[in-house]
C-alpha cells in the first residue's frame, strides 16, 4: 500500500498542476475580459511579482494533486467502512485544500469566506461521491450479474 501511495502521490502532482491551470483557463474565459489571470490579484500583491505567485500557486496545485492521488488508496482498504473510508479521505483532503485555498487566496480572507469555500467544497465533494457510489453500484450489479450467469451455465 505505500508503494501505491508514494506512486499515486507522484503522478498527482502533474496532474493537480495540470488541473489547476486548466481551472484558471475556465475562470479566464468566464471573467477575464479577453485576458488570462493565472492566479489572483491578491496573490500577486501578496507575492510581489505576478511570477512569484504563479510558482506558489503551480506548487500549491501540484502538493493538490498529490494528497487527492495519494489518498485514493483509501477506496481500497477493504476492511473499513465506507463511511469511514468517505471520513478520512474528507478529512486528509480538507486538511490540504483548505490551507492551500487560503494561502493563493482562492478565498476571501474572512471567516465569511472560509465557511463559504469549505460550504462549496463539501458541496462539490458530496456530488462527487454520489457520482462514484452509483458508477461503483451498477458496475458490482454488472459482475455479480456475470457471477450469476457463469454459475447458471455450470
Amino acid at each position: 500500500m505505500k508503494k501505491q501511495i508514494v506512486l499515486r502521490g507522484l503522478l498527482g502532482f502533474p496532474l493537480g498542476i495540470t488541473i489547476g491551470y486548466i481551472i484558471t483557463i475556465i475562470l479566464s474565459l468566464y471573467r477575464g475580459n479577453g485576458v488570462y489571470s493565472p492566479c489572483t490579484p491578491e496573490l500577486v500583491t501578496t507575492m510581489g511579482t505576478e511570477i512569484k505567485a504563479v510558482l506558489l500557486q503551480t506548487l500549491l496545485s501540484g502538493i493538490l494533486g498529490t494528497s487527492f492521488s495519494a489518498c485514493s488508496v483509501i477506496w481500497e482498504t477493504d476492511n473499513w467502512s465506507i463511511a469511514k473510508q468517505t471520513f478520512i479521505y474528507f478529512s486528509i483532503t480538507a486538511f490540504v485544500m483548505l490551507p492551500v485555498a487560503y494561502l493563493t487566496n482562492w478565498m476571501p480572507h474572512s471567516l465569511v469566506g472560509f465557511l463559504s469555500y469549505f460550504g462549496v467544497f463539501i458541496a462539490i465533494f458530496f456530488i462527487i461521491w454520489i457520482i462514484q457510489y452509483f458508477i461503483w453500484m451498477k458496475k458490482i450489479k454488472q459482475i455479480n450479474a456475470q457471477i450469476s450467469e457463469k454459475h447458471s451455465l455450470s
